[in-house]
């Protein structure tokens, strides 16, 4: 139990909200964020209502599925990074859904210490995956993506496109799609979504 002067301290932070706001921004369900973060959706609610305060860990996790670094929970808006560089080194590797083994890629956020940013972009590493083995998923907004090396499968709403390396698509990601590795070489491509 939390004394009353660490609930006010944490709750000036407004931690709940601001991920609320996010997750709405992203039209994003509790459920979905479960389901990236391995967290209970009851749970999930209980932080967005102020009833529980997530641990660092925790809101790490949460954070990086928004591609967010922990300052955006504790700096004041003002002091928000309009700039952020991630070094090679830096980078977090995640699978496409938190505990999945057969995971079809692999990303990396690129720019999430920039957290006023207008879009997000992911370095991905795909995998083989069997054919219909696909997870199609959907997001608001468009997506952009440029082959760094093999060739990538994309289905889009039914349709297989190919691409191989230096090769780049744009299209509407509210499209139900999904990836995957063609050919017997290793994979790799920028993704750029909206944030």
């Amino acid at each position: 139990m939390l004394s009353s002067t660490l609930r006010d301290g944490l709750d000036a932070y407004a931690i709940g909200p601001k991920i609320r706001s996010v997750r709405l921004k992203k039209k994003m369900g509790l459920v979905e964020l479960g389901r990236h973060t391995g967290l209970s959706p009851a749970m999930l609610s209980k932080i967005e209502r102020g009833q529980v305060f997530p641990t660092l860990p925790t809101l790490l996790r949460i954070a990086l599925v928004f591609s967010l670094g922990l300052d955006y929970f504790f700096a004041p808006m003002r002091e928000k990074p309009a700039v952020g560089i991630v070094r090679g080194r830096d980078r977090l590797r995640f699978p496409e859904r938190q505990g999945a083994r057969d995971a079809a890629y692999h990303f990396e956020s690129l720019d999430f210490p920039a957290t006023e940013r207008r879009l997000n972009s992911y370095l991905a590493e795909f995998h083989p995956v069997a054919d219909g083995k696909q997870r199609p998923h959907h997001h608001p907004g468009g997506e952009f993506v440029y082959v760094l090396s093999g060739t990538l499968g994309l289905r889009i709403d039914g349709q297989e496109h190919l691409l191989d390396a230096n090769d780049s698509l744009y299209f509407d990601s509210s499209t139900p799609h999904a990836y995957r590795r063609a050919g017997g070489r290793a994979c790799t491509a920028l993704i750029v979504t909206p944030a």
